[in-house]
């Protein structure tokens, strides 16, 4: 809508690299977030010159893309005088679910993650891209990783649902704790939505929308809070299982287990139900991930670990990972 200010800008940076601007001074181009803009060609790992083009955008405003792990620099001589210290900024992979995945707790590739919170994000990590016209139809994408692997992955409806619910009741104010209690009381509850559907997304009202979805496709309609939670998590975790199926139909392998990490992972309800559903072992935690992989990177760098193996093995071993027990 202003093309006058747009016409202006000298540099593109996403709002991480512009904050680590503002510490030192210094102008990077994080790759994990970039790839995030879909400006940057899968296959090449560069910014795609085409697609800049087409959006009239000018070519010279796209930094050369650094890898996490890449020092930007110290703090800005104001700064440090303000605070009274410095420090070495290194960049993690400033996209939050590229740092929980460096966090997952595994020593193979014989897993799908789901990083759990507001979205889950549900995928694997790949060496190559897949780009195919099938993997497209499913929805699925190809964002950058740690050492220019991919996270091959699907954006899913996560506990945005239930955060809406939760906010939504009037009376007693429930904690997530309670309402993952509540919806196994309600197990038995049928009605099921399809947690990605638009309706979902913003509405005036969550309670309302869940309501007129089941009222619509003739399913009972939840009227309690435990009722609604359970509506929510069963719908959830039978996303999660179809989203196992088109991984392994589009990767033509199969998976032993699932990682899930990031806050979600605290709800057991939900995890118990997410095993049930995939038919997979299921291992929770770290609940801190993001902050754990921008953590790790910054180690990796100072050769605290060698590898992001010995990084994840570390994790592992320091952090409460429980396997889920289905019942």
């Amino acid at each position: 809508d202003t093309p006058e200010v747009l016409a202006q800008a000298e540099t593109f940076l996403m709002i991480p690299d512009y904050l680590n601007y503002l510490l030192t001074g210094r102008k990077r181009s994080e790759y994990t977030n970039a790839t995030t803009t879909q400006l940057v060609n899968a296959n090449t790992k560069d910014w795609d010159d085409g697609l800049i083009r087409l959006l009239g955008l000018k070519r010279e405003m796209f930094l050369p893309l650094a890898m996490p792990k890449t020092v930007v620099g110290n703090f800005t001589k104001e700064l440090e005088k303000e605070i009274g210290f410095t420090c070495e900024v290194i960049l993690p992979a400033t996209h939050d679910t590229g740092s929980a995945v460096l966090a997952v707790p595994a020593n193979d590739d014989d897993f799908i993650y789901i990083s759990s919170g507001t979205w889950s994000l549900m995928g694997i990590e790949i060496p190559t891209p897949n780009c195919t016209g099938l993997s497209m139809e499913h929805n699925f994408t190809n964002e950058g990783g740690y050492e220019y692997r991919y996270r091959y992955l699907k954006n899913i409806m996560g506990l945005w649902m239930i955060q809406r619910v939760r906010d939504e009741l009037s009376g007693t104010q429930y904690s997530f704790e309670e309402l993952c209690e509540m919806a196994e009381q309600e197990r038995n509850f049928p009605s099921r939505v399809n947690v990605n559907a638009a309706c979902f997304l913003s509405p005036e009202s969550m309670i309302c929308e869940i309501k007129e979805y089941c009222r619509a496709s003739h399913q009972q309609v939840p009227e309690t809070a435990g009722e609604l939670a359970a509506c929510i998590y069963h719908s959830l975790a039978e996303s999660y299982g179809d989203t196992v199926k088109e991984i392994e139909m589009l990767t033509e392998r199969k998976f032993s287990r699932i990682h899930i990490v990031g806050g979600g992972s605290n709800a057991g309800y939900l995890n118990e139900l997410t095993a049930k559903a995939t038919g997979k072992e299921v291992f929770t935690g770290p609940v801190e991930a993001t902050a754990l992989g921008n953590l790790i990177v910054q180690m990796i760098k100072q050769e605290e670990f060698h590898s992001l193996e010995e990084a994840r093995n570390c994790i592992y071993h320091s952090f409460a990972v429980q396997k889920v027990e289905r019942k």
